[in-house]
């Protein structure tokens, strides 16, 4: 599971509002409290850095960006959690795009915008025995 307070939430909500229509994109940063909890404790923004006839309906993190986070959370003493970003006027669930794309370990949160608002949150992780996505419990605190 992993758990999000209100302030992470309504971060979460506004990025993914003031990207609209394209898709916004960034890192969930924290710490893992249990076996079973993962506690996201601060959102990282990046930039989209996918072309911009094509940011409506994907996102692209550059390696340069994962550098980036990695030292931004390693100074503060969190760890990379996973990645979050929007999808407009489309369901908060995983696309195959996603899915191709999607790493081990991580948290992926979803936030579907219509119209310009904030809608469903959901995480998935992808599951250990094969390559697909589970959907993961919020933990709203």
């Amino acid at each position: 599971m992993i758990a999000v307070n209100k302030e992470i939430e309504a971060e979460l909500r506004l990025h993914a509002e003031r990207t609209y229509p394209n898709e916004c994109c960034g890192f969930l940063l924290g710490e893992i409290e249990t076996d079973q909890t993962r506690a996201i404790k601060r959102l990282l923004p990046i930039d989209n850095s996918r072309e911009d006839e094509e940011r409506f309906h994907r996102f692209l993190i550059t390696p340069e960006d994962f550098l980036a986070a990695e030292k931004t959370a390693r100074s503060i003493g969190l760890d990379i959690l996973g990645i979050y970003h929007s999808h407009p006027n489309a369901k908060a669930q995983p696309s195959g795009y996603d899915l191709d794309f999607a790493l081990p370990f991580y948290s992926y949160i979803i936030t579907s915008v219509y119209e310009g608002k904030s809608a469903d949150i959901n995480s998935f992780r992808l599951s250990d025995y094969d390559r697909q996505f589970d959907k993961e419990e919020i933990l709203w605190r």
